[in-house]
Parts: structure tokens; sequence; C-alpha cells
């Protein structure tokens, strides 16, 4: 049955669709048949109309889409939609950073439980951050620092040595700094980041193991769907593809393997049909992406397979059981 989909994501204009995820989930829902529309995050709005729900509408244009550079979307006329009354799916896809802003469009969308599918499920992203709800999988991450204070942080490196300092609700690989075992600038990175954000920021051990590949692996209501392994571009240790990285194809290790059998059914349990994690070296959990995850098209490139399709399958069962 053709879904009516809603897709809540930055501007069409500024993506690269040879890469883009969200770009790659529009046109194979349009494949299917389904009516697509698009919409800005900042039109989203709440108006009370006497039931907890009230009204959630936005600003949005129906589009059709298609993988020509420079020609890759064509748009209607922009209209006020009501998001349960007109719309069957959500596509919640916009960029992080993950803040108040987003915080509070993920809890807007969650009034729309009951009458139109969000994916992912808006409540459970805000329970779910990425540098947060991968601590409950602690067992399977490096050593680990949570906290803002300098003495905090100047304990755990000298006793890990060279440690890598990251902002709690980055994204992307922005804003990652590695600290040599002498500790010099930490004090001076300490000032910046606790300038820049208000919560308390990520400290690891640098792990040399980077050099052996950082895996995005994709699940899909907690199941494997495939992978790539990112390595570090010249001159950097950063290996996000957004940072000039680069990506070739791969297989799960054991203790991979063991990670997504481990986390799989909470994810499906919460609702989090499209994830994507973070390991290194094939041994270190370091991140569980809910927001907006990405690298699908690269998979599909080496591996071969669909997997925006698999994940419309999910959607469409899960609207089905609704």
């Amino acid at each position: 049955m053709p879904l009516r989909v809603a897709v809540q994501m930055d501007p069409l204009e500024s993506i690269n669709i040879a890469g883009d995820s969200s770009f790659a989930l529009m046109l194979a829902a349009q494949a299917r048949g389904h009516e697509v529309w698009h919409y800005d995050v900042t039109t989203l709005a709440y108006e009370s109309d006497g039931t907890p729900a009230g009204r959630i509408t936005a600003h949005a244009a129906p589009v059709t889409v298609q993988r020509v550079a420079g020609d890759h979307f064509k748009a209607g006329e922009r209209r006020r939609i009501d998001l349960a009354q007109d719309i069957d799916v959500v596509l919640m896809r916009q960029d992080p950073p993950f803040h108040l802003g987003y915080i509070s469009s993920a809890l807007l969308l969650d009034r729309l439980k009951g009458t139109t599918l969000v994916v992912n499920d808006p409540r459970e992203v805000v329970n779910a951050p990425e540098k947060m709800f991968v601590l409950d999988y602690a067992r399977f991450m490096p050593p680990t620092l949570v906290a803002r204070k300098l003495e905090d942080i100047r304990e755990f490196q000298k006793k890990h040595g060279s440690v890598v300092v990251k902002p709690l609700h980055g994204n992307g690989g922005k804003a990652i700094f590695r600290i040599d075992a002498d500790g010099t600038n930490l004090s001076a990175l300490s000032e910046v980041f606790n300038q820049t954000w208000p919560e308390p920021h990520m400290v690891q051990p640098f792990l040399p193991e980077v050099a052996e590949g950082d895996k995005r692996i994709v699940l899909i209501n907690g199941e494997f769907a495939g992978a790539i392994n990112r390595f570090p571009g010249e001159g950097e240790f950063r290996s996000n593809l957004a940072q000039g990285g680069y990506a070739e194809a791969t297989t799960l290790s054991e203790r991979e393997e063991e990670i997504c059998a481990a986390m799989g059914p909470e994810l499906k349990r919460r609702g989090l049909v499209f994830v994507g994690i973070d390991v290194i070296g094939g041994k270190y959990l370091t991140e569980i992406n809910v927001t907006s995850p990405t690298g699908i098209i690269a998979i599909d490139k080496f591996n071969g397979t669909d997997t925006p399709a698999r994940i419309w399958d999910a959607i469409e069962r899960r609207h089905a059981a609704m």
C-alpha cells in the first residue's frame, strides 16, 4: 500500500547525493510508489486542540527525486500539512548536533504516536544520544570518562597516556582532539571546551587500533545489515568520511558479532529502526548513532546490497502493525 512520507531534513539543495543516506531513502520510497514530502524542522509547529496530542503541522512541499547531480529534485508548492492527518510516516533525518532544538522537535513528533509512524522513534532518540546510550554497553567500550572538571580529565589522561577529547553531543568527527601522553595543551583545550559546551565532555585513550579501521556497522530493526571499514586520511587520526577518511569493504569480527547480538533486541524494542554503530579495531565500541545515521550508500557500493529497501521493508512492517 502506498504511504504518504514526510522527510524532516536539511535543505535538499545542499545535500551531496553521492553519499547522502536520506536522499537514498527518499529514492527508495519513491520507487515503491510512496508519496514523498520534504520539510525543514524549523517549520514544525504544535497547536492545542483540547487533546494531549494537539495538532502537529509543518510547511512541506511534495518532491520527486532523481540521481542526477545538479538536478536531483523537483519540489511542488509548499503548504502547511497536518502530520497526523496527511502523513503516514515521518523520517526524522535532520543532521545533528543533538541539542535543545533537536530534543524539542523530537518531543513534538512523539505526540504523533498512534497516528503517524516516526522513524526513528523520537522519544527513544531523546533517550539515546549517541555517546550516552553507548554507556549501557560499557563492557565493549575502551576506558571512558565523561567529565567537565580539568582535574578529573588530567587524572584520567595521566592514567592512560595519549587521549582523545570530544564533545559529548558532537557529530561527523567535528571537534575531536588528540592530546599526547605529555598532556601538553590539555588545560587550554579544556578551557575551550568548557566555554563552548555546557555539557561534560567525553575522554578516551587514543586507540592505535584505529589504523586497523573504524567500522560503521548498520543495524535495521536490531539486525545486522552491512558494514564498511573507514580509515583516516593522510595527516588525520579521524576516520570519518566527512573528515577525509576513506572506506573499504569488510566483514564482522567475532567481537563485533557479539556486540550486535547484545544490543539488537534493545534497539528493536525501542523502535530504533535504522542505527549505525562504530567499532574501532574490530573490538572497541565507541558510538551508537540513532539521530541521523549514514553510511548505507558506501555499504551498498561495496556489498552489492540494497540497504534503503531493507529499511523500507522494516518501516512498512512497523506501519502495518500500528
